[in-house]
This record gives C-alpha cells, sequence and structure tokens, in this order.
C-alpha cells in the first residue's frame, strides 16, 4: 500500500520521479558534487510527485 507524504522535510528519492503541479519555476543550475551539475525547479499550488523507478541500491 502507497504511503502519502505531507509534512515539510519529507523526501522522495528514486531514479525517475514523476512530478505533476499547476505552476512551475525556470529551471536553475545547482552544483551537486565537483564538476557535476543538476537542475532544480519549484512546484507550486496542488503538486503531487510519485516515484517511477525506484533505486536498485540504496546507500
Amino acid at each position: 500500500m502507497s504511503q502519502i507524504y505531507t509534512n515539510e522535510g519529507d523526501t522522495l528519492k528514486g531514479n525517475k520521479i514523476v512530478v505533476e503541479a499547476r505552476k512551475i519555476t525556470d529551471p536553475i543550475s545547482i552544483v551537486k558534487s565537483g564538476r557535476h551539475k543538476a537542475q532544480r525547479i519549484i512546484l507550486k499550488d496542488n503538486a503531487m510527485c510519485r516515484i517511477a523507478k525506484k533505486y536498485k541500491f540504496i546507500k
């Protein structure tokens, strides 16, 4: 059975996460580790996400 996380600070982690929202911000480049970069967007107004593909190995 699925669990819904609604508290501030709850985290989802997976290889592929599908998101839906009424409004999103423009992508912002962020530094992850060393020379690797990633992008961040913020979802607003009725935001929801689900894990579409889980990690094979969890650290």
